[in-house]
Formats: C-alpha cells, sequence, structure tokens
C-alpha cells in the first residue's frame, strides 16, 4: 500500500465515531451510545449449566448489555434467535454485539458471494438487535502470508459491506498473535488496520490479550485513532508462564493502568461500547468477579 492511500485510510477513520456508516445507531449522540457490558465468556461455565439463571444473575448485578461468545447451528446458548431475544427483553437485557468466528468456509469463491452459514450469522444478529458482528480470531490460514492476509481482509471488507446492509458492522477481537507476528516487516494487525475500510469495518480492542503479544493498549489507540468503536475492557496480573505470561484480573488491580486507556478510547479512539471481560479469576468465582468489575467501572462513571 502506498503512503498516499494509508493515511487516506487513516485520516478517514477519525470520521467513524461520527456519521461514518448508515445506522439508527449514528442518530445518538456519542454519550446516549455508550454502554458498558460483559462478554458472556467471563461466566462460560455458568452460562453452559443454565444460561438463563445465569443471565438473571447479571441482570440483577446491574448489567444491561451482554455480548455473546456462543452461536452455533443458529442457536444462541441453545436457544433460536428469537427465543434467546425474548429471554434477554424479559430480563432488560441487550446484546449490542456478539462473537462469531468467521472462516474461510464462509466464503464460496466459485459463487463469489457469502455461504449461508454466514449470512445466517448476519441474519440472526440483526434479530438479536446487534450493532456489530465480531470475529474473535482468525485461523492461520487466514494470515499465513502477506497475501493471504491481504484477501482476508478483502474478505472484511465484504462482511462489512454485508452487515451493513442490516445496520450493522462487521469487526475483529484481537488477541496476541497479531502483535507478535509480522509479515513484509509489518506486524499482521497494522497490516489490518491499513487494509480495512473503517466506514464497513471496526475493531475491537482487547486492552488484555495483546499484552501477550508485546504490546500496550495505550499505544494502539494512538498509533490508529478512531477505530476502536468497541473496547474489551481487561486487565492483566503476571500469569501461570506454562500458559501464557499474564492472566486477565479484577479491573484496576493489575498492570494496564486500564482506567486510562478507556479514557483515553473514549476521548480519540472513537470507542463508545466498553464490554468487561476476565478470564482469569484468582480463587474468585466467575460471577463475583463480574460483578466487582462492574462496580469498579460505575466507581469511574461508566
Amino acid at each position: 500500500m502506498n503512503t498516499q492511500r494509508r493515511q487516506f485510510i487513516r485520516n478517514s477513520s477519525l470520521l467513524l465515531a461520527g456519521a461514518a456508516f448508515s445506522s439508527p445507531l449514528n442518530l445518538l449522540s456519542p454519550e446516549a451510545r455508550r454502554l458498558t457490558g460483559v462478554q458472556l465468556y467471563s461466566v462460560r461455565e455458568d452460562m453452559k449449566k443454565d444460561p438463563v439463571a445465569t443471565l438473571t444473575k447479571l441482570a440483577e448485578m446491574g448489567y444491561k448489555h451482554v455480548e455473546h461468545a456462543n452461536y452455533i447451528d443458529r442457536k444462541f446458548y441453545g436457544f433460536q434467535a428469537r427465543e434467546f431475544r425474548k429471554i434477554l427483553d424479559d430480563l432488560g437485557l441487550h446484546m449490542p454485539s456478539g462473537h462469531t468466528v468467521m472462516t474461510r468456509k464462509h466464503w464460496d469463491a466459485t459463487a463469489g458471494d457469502f455461504t449461508d452459514a454466514w449470512k445466517y450469522t448476519v441474519e440472526d444478529a440483526a434479530v438479536l438487535g446487534q450493532k456489530f458482528v465480531i470475529s474473535p480470531s482468525m485461523e492461520k490460514a487466514m494470515y499465513a502470508t502477506y497475501d493471504d492476509l491481504r484477501s482476508t481482509m478483502d474478505l472484511f471488507n465484504k462482511s462489512g459491506e454485508l452487515c451493513k446492509k442490516s445496520g450493522m458492522m462487521f469487526g475483529y477481537h484481537n488477541h496476541d498473535f497479531e502483535f507478535s507476528s509480522t509479515l513484509n516487516g509489518e506486524t499482521v494487525y497494522d497490516i489490518m488496520l491499513n487494509n480495512t475500510d473503517p466506514n464497513a469495518f471496526m475493531q475491537q480492542l482487547d486492552s488484555g490479550n495483546l499484552y501477550n503479544g508485546g504490546a500496550k493498549a495505550i499505544d494502539v489507540l494512538k498509533k490508529h485513532p478512531g477505530r476502536f468503536m468497541s473496547m474489551h475492557v481487561k486487565d492483566e496480573i503476571p500469569g501461570n508462564a506454562d500458559h501464557a505470561k499474564y492472566e486477565s484480573t479484577v479491573l484496576g488491580k493489575g498492570i494496564v493502568n486500564i482506567r486510562e486507556v478507556i479514557e483515553y478510547g473514549k476521548k480519540y479512539g472513537g470507542t463508545i461500547h466498553f464490554i468487561i471481560e476476565q478470564e482469569a479469576y484468582q480463587g474468585q468465582s466467575p460471577l463475583d468477579a463480574v460483578k466487582e468489575d462492574l462496580k469498579v467501572m460505575k466507581s469511574w462513571g461508566y
């Protein structure tokens, strides 16, 4: 990509927090669109045992928004889209975003179109009232070479256009390999952001995962202003070296300086969705951990 094109994309991204795409979401002010939620992977075992009871407990804690991490055979946690929407509605919960991994199998190269499986993913997300359809990772083949990754970004842009037809955006959630892996002298993450359309493709920055890739959230926010409409709010502490160098913990107890990160995201990153995620608990129950996380976020005004 030439320098002029890269600068054009970066400048365009600054408009993302405003009227970047045609959606009912943009009819509201940034303050009205801003929300705090929880990624249900944080309470994955509870959701596996009894999703309705778990969602009830989250609502009783004061959560108003949740983000799914389970969509299999057109069902969310075992419920069809309209069934799950009713469960959420009855509890006063909303699901503005969700995670479903996009793979190469979702694109039919012969037909030059997405498969029905991916079209159903977008259709069911719209039924749930989502604004963001987010792929939480990539299979290795999608970024094995520079050309593979460029081809994947073309696919991500196409998915963004598909989502826009239903008033949504397509997005991506990082782990750590995007920052530790390089192709042609650039990190995978930089290549991704430099080759995607900010009007169709958003980023959900996980403020904790990237630590294991040698990156820091505040630096990424500064490098790519305006690209992060959603954030996984996550703090980190040194973890088990056999598993990962860092692991998540209750907000404010780790090394991320998470309050600074979310404030910077709000002011300069275009961030309107702050989604709490905690995957390790240091002896706490997952439900107790996310209850404490929400209390911290409320004390910070979120």
